[in-house]
């Protein structure tokens, strides 16, 4: 569900022999089934980008809307939308009716499902709610068939380009947790093996393509992100503007290094381990290559009344182990702010500058 960011692991999925559906607007559809999805990706040791289209590949990707398809026709469905999308006409029937079907789902989502809250013992899941733009949507879903994937692969679609072109910034693994059955999580560890496996054929010889899909057996590796999207991602949005995540990380080091430990620390208090983490530094390092706001900034200065608010859920489940930050206190305050003033459709600074 979502043919975005959703076509990224589609693509690596059919290039690996797989028949993936994505679900998707109407005219996105019709694109993607007409002229296929364009994935392109930097590749090590290449100049340029490597550019994959799903017409070409060994397995059959296509394209349909909220009723082209039945869940239980499915081994494994994916969810790729953001967060409060999960609410819309059309796309919440659907939900309720992959939730009732009891296919295993694999959320790519920053903002981690409820039911995949309910997972974790540290969490008091129904204390969450609140940081959800409609969580009774997630009420029909069994925890035991919701697994947690983190987004680590940094794309986005190029604003000149037809929307049936992904483009990836960073290319780094999806990071996914076990199922609570064996045999759901088999299935995961199927398509890790499938696509290490592929090599393409780029033209002038077949290649390793990045991003692939890493399994885990710990709940919290798909955690780690948390830090990121609190150092980096959220801290791009400004009091009037909005920043780059370079600018976010580097501009003061030593702040996003405190915050993002903090987060990790949060993590490790629910029951992480050190090595489910990833070191600061490394953080950092790829930070230097995100000269773009994030999609949470970019949503906001674009007056999007509705955001994934992983910054509220964090400071939400700190508070229950009595932990907080001024630093992430300030950045939820900064986005209510945005959504207050987008919901009334006024930009911030407005009421003051009229002052």
């Amino acid at each position: 569900m979502g043919a975005s960011y959703g076509s990224l692991l589609g693509i690596k999925l059919a290039l690996a022999g797989h028949t993936v559906k994505l679900v998707c607007l109407p005219a996105e559809a019709e694109l993607i089934n007409k002229e296929g999805a364009i994935v392109r990706l930097p590749v090590k040791g290449r100049d340029g980008l490597v550019e994959i289209n799903s017409k070409k590949l060994p397995g059959q990707l296509s394209a349909g809307g909220t009723t082209a398809f039945k869940p239980a026709d499915f081994d494994l469905i994916v969810l790729a939308m953001q967060e409060p999308q999960y609410g819309s006409p059309g796309v919440r029937e659907l939900l309720d009716a992959v939730a009732k079907s009891k296919v295993p789902c694999m959320s790519i989502m920053n903002m981690p499902p409820l039911p995949y809250l309910a997972r974790i013992p540290g969490i008091d899941a129904k204390a969450c709610r609140g940081c959800y733009t409609n969580p009774a949507v997630w009420d029909s879903f069994d925890p035991k068939v919701m697994t947690l994937c983190s987004p680590d692969p940094q794309a986005f679609r190029p604003p000149e380009e037809k929307v049936n072109v992904l483009q990836v910034r960073l290319p780094t693994n999806f990071k996914s947790a076990r199922f609570d059955a064996a045999a759901h999580t088999a299935i995961l560890r199927q398509l890790e093996s499938d696509i290490e496996a592929v090599r393409f054929d780029a033209g002038d010889g077949k290649i390793e393509l990045p991003v692939k899909l890493k399994v885990h057996d710990s709940l919290f590796v798909p955690l780690a992100k948390w830090s990121m999207l609190l150092a980096g991602n959220y801290r791009c949005v400004q009091k009037d503007r909005m920043i780059p995540i370079k600018e976010a990380v580097h501009s003061d080091i030593e702040a996003s290094r405190s915050v993002y430990n903090w987060v990790a620390k949060l993590c490790l208090s629910l029951g992480a381990d050190e090595k489910d983490m990833v070191p600061f530094e490394k953080y950092a390092n790829a930070a230097l290559s995100l000269a773009s706001p994030s999609s949470a900034a970019r949503a906001l200065a674009n007056g999007a009344p509705y955001i994934e608010r992983v910054d509220r859920l964090v400071q939400t489940i700190a508070a229950q182990k009595g932990m907080q930050s001024a630093t992430v206190n300030r950045t939820v305050k900064l986005v209510d702010s945005w959504l207050e003033a987008n919901r009334s459709r006024k930009r911030p600074g407005e009421a003051a500058s009229a002052r």
